[in-house]
């Protein structure tokens, strides 16, 4: 409970962002002994026992849980796209609830099987979470045929265009940049140095409102859609930079942006060796491996220090 509360306060850093890259590896490891410990809890025989109790839990939190983050999500303005994806991800339970029913359990407000309905829901609920996600866009592409959704859909969203007021050299010629992480943030910091402009994509809107209020052309949205990329004018760009490691979106992000400007090149950003050579095999654009790059700059380095040449490829 505490490193959650501990967690909260981060979030409010303009660290946080940095933290939560920087602790892949323990939340990896995290996760293991979680799943470690609900099976150690887990009791097989409520699945056996009390079948309908099990599956009301899991309606509860998939329905119950799912709609209240779309309407909150709504409320605030978000797209429909944006809803959906929340409503997906939040549309399960962990470890938070699981100390709320265990106090419930100590203090004699819950029975013990109560706790087992509660576990077998989040077991069941985590499970079917990729399938929800995975029907996010046949959801939207169904809810869209409602005029109601359509609506929601299309509401208008300050921060997904560049303001009238723009320079008109980021609206021509320039980098649309995908991604203001620590590798996005370096490019476009060096990009401003050397006076070439540069138009920020991003999901996170805090970022885009900090970008904007810098005096920096950003766009709130999800590149892999054409309508978040023309707002960038990226008709007209000279480069896309995708600089965040999203392989399921890469593609997605390269087709829009090749359907409105075939002649636009292109430069990607990849994590590991396997996706650097899909990438290369589907001709998508240049690749950068972060460890071979960091690599051959190391490399570098040890050949000019020791006066060496490099061995011809």
């Amino acid at each position: 409970l505490g490193a959650f509360f501990a967690g909260m306060v981060m979030r409010e850093s303009k660290f946080a962002h940095r933290a939560a890259e920087e602790s892949l590896p323990l939340r990896d490891a995290f996760s293991v002994l979680f799943f470690v410990s609900v099976g150690m809890l887990f009791n097989p025989m409520v699945l056996v026992e009390a079948p309908g109790a099990v599956l009301a839990v899991v309606a509860i939190i998939i329905l119950g849980k799912g709609l209240a983050a779309a309407v909150l999500v709504l409320g605030f303005r978000y797209p429909l796209k944006t809803a959906l994806m929340v409503s997906a991800g939040l549309a399960q339970i962990g470890e938070f609830s699981f100390i709320m029913a265990g106090l419930g359990v100590s203090l004699g407000l819950l029975p013990q099987e109560g706790m087992n309905l509660i576990v077998g829901g989040a077991l069941i609920s985590i499970a079917i979470n990729p399938f929800l996600f995975n029907a996010v866009d046949p959801a939207r592409n169904w809810l869209g045929r409602v005029a109601f959704f359509r609506k929601l859909e299309t509401r208008e969203e300050p921060l997904a265009e560049l303001p009238q007021v723009t320079d008109e050299r980021y609206l021509k010629g320039q980098v649309v940049l995908v991604g203001y992480g620590r590798v996005g943030r370096l490019i476009a910091d060096v990009l401003a140095a050397q006076a070439i402009p540069c138009v920020v994509v991003e999901e996170n809107r805090e970022r885009v409102e900090d970008l904007r209020g810098e005096g920096k052309p950003a766009v709130y949205g999800d590149a892999s859609q054409v309508e978040v990329l023309l707002q960038a004018h990226i008709l007209n760009a000279a480069m896309l930079v995708v600089a965040t490691p999203d392989l399921l979106n890469v593609r997605q992000m390269v087709e829009a942006a090749r359907s409105v400007n075939p002649a636009i090149e292109i430069v990607l950003r990849t994590h590991s060796e396997g996706e650097e050579e899909f990438l290369r095999k589907e001709k998508l654009g240049t690749i950068f491996y972060g460890e071979g790059e960091l690599a051959k700059g190391m490399t570098a380095f040890i050949l000019e220090r020791f006066h060496a040449k490099p061995a011809a490829a």
